[in-house]
C-alpha cells in the first residue's frame, strides 16, 4: 500500500484544513481598522492565513468575538505552510471595566439597605 498523495490533493487537504480552522477560530485581529482570522494562538504569538491577511506590523488588538483580549505589539517571525506567525512584543490585557483612582477598603459596604 502506498501513502503517497498528488500535489492537487495534498493542495485541497491543506486549503480545507485551514478553511475549517479560520471558520472554527472565534479569534480575531484588527490592524489599520481591518479585521482578520486568526487560525493559531499559542503563548508568545498567533498564526494567520498569509494568502488572505498583508504583512500586519506595529500595534494591533487581538479579538475573541466581539470583546477585547489584548492590546498588543508584533513583529513577523517566519512563513509555515502557508501560514504567517507573528510574536508578540508586548501583550497588554483588556480591562473591562475603568481603573479606579482610589483604595477600596477590604471592609467597605457592598451595597445600601433603603429603608
Amino acid at each position: 500500500m502506498t501513502t503517497y498523495l498528488p500535489k492537487d490533493v495534498t493542495d485541497g487537504l491543506h486549503a480545507a484544513r485551514k478553511q475549517d480552522m479560520a471558520r472554527k477560530s472565534r479569534l480575531r485581529v484588527e490592524a489599520d481598522g481591518r479585521s482578520f482570522a486568526v487560525l493559531r494562538r499559542w503563548q508568545g504569538g498567533f498564526a494567520v492565513d498569509a494568502s488572505v491577511v498583508p504583512p500586519l506590523r506595529g500595534l494591533v488588538d487581538l479579538f475573541e468575538g466581539s470583546s477585547p483580549i489584548a492590546s498588543c505589539l508584533i513583529i513577523a517571525a517566519e512563513a509555515e505552510d502557508g501560514e504567517m506567525h507573528y510574536e508578540f512584543k508586548r501583550a497588554t490585557a483588556m480591562r473591562h471595566s475603568a481603573p479606579l483612582d482610589f483604595q477600596k477598603d477590604d471592609d467597605a459596604p457592598v451595597a445600601l439597605i433603603g429603608q
